[in-house]
């Protein structure tokens, strides 16, 4: 399974979390199942943005492209789950991934700077990751802390599928309810070929404030 799969994958299932969660009344059936499913787009989009960190060939033209985007998409985001223009206690994923990359990246100087002390890098990523959570929390990201952590476990246990579910079990846990269920994306992540497949790159960024936008009209007109 390449990059291109899993990405749709990822696309499918969040567009349909979206849906349940803008157009269904909650505590229905049909809202419990697309709620359900769409727990698996966050893991699937934080996964990418791990791979996309080591097989970007610009790095900082990535971290722009997503912080332009996460600042275009806030407004459709804030209409669809808000019904306001802006609402500036939640903000949508684009800023967890994008303070995800961010963070990283610094966490990846931090291993090459004290490869030979590890103790210094074991306290000072420990440091800068405890500063993002932070950021992630009074800035009212989209999953917020553990948005951050599940990026950050992502990278540390890249090589060991099997750590990876551990500890996205964990940190998902502490959100509780249908959130665990996003474990299950670690199926699709467990076949990831380490290729690329077609180029998508622009599309998921243009998808997503549009299809918030689309569903804000929706519910609005309905």
């Amino acid at each position: 399974m390449n990059s291109f799969i899993l990405k749709m994958i990822g696309i499918i299932t969040m567009l349909l979390d979206h849906i349940g969660a803008v157009l269904l009344q909650p505590g229905t059936v049909p809202y419990f199942i697309l709620r359900s499913i769409g727990r698996l787009a966050f893991p699937i989009f934080a996964f990418l943005i791990v791979e996309g960190f080591f097989h970007t060939r610009d790095l900082k033209k990535y971290m722009t492209r997503l912080g332009i985007f996460a600042l275009l998409s806030e407004i459709p985001f804030d209409l669809a789950f808000n019904n306001k223009v802006l609402e500036l206690g939640y903000q949508n994923i684009f800023f967890t991934l994008f303070l995800g990359l961010i963070l990283i990246h610094f966490i990846h100087q931090l291993e090459n700077k004290y490869r030979t002390n590890p103790t210094a890098y074991n306290i000072f990523s420990a440091l800068v990751t405890l500063l993002f959570c932070i950021i992630a929390v009074i800035l009212g990201t989209d999953y917020d802390f553990k948005g951050i952590l599940i990026i950050v476990a992502f990278y540390l246990f890249r090589e060991s599928k099997l750590w990876m579910v551990v500890s996205l079990l964990l940190i998902l846990n502490m959100i509780g309810g249908i959130s665990v269920l996003g474990t299950l994306s670690m199926v699709f992540i467990g076949f990831y070929n380490g290729k690329k497949g077609k180029d998508i790159k622009y599309f998921f960024y243009i998808f997503y404030p549009l299809h918030l936008l689309l569903l804000f009209l929706i519910n609005f007109l309905v």
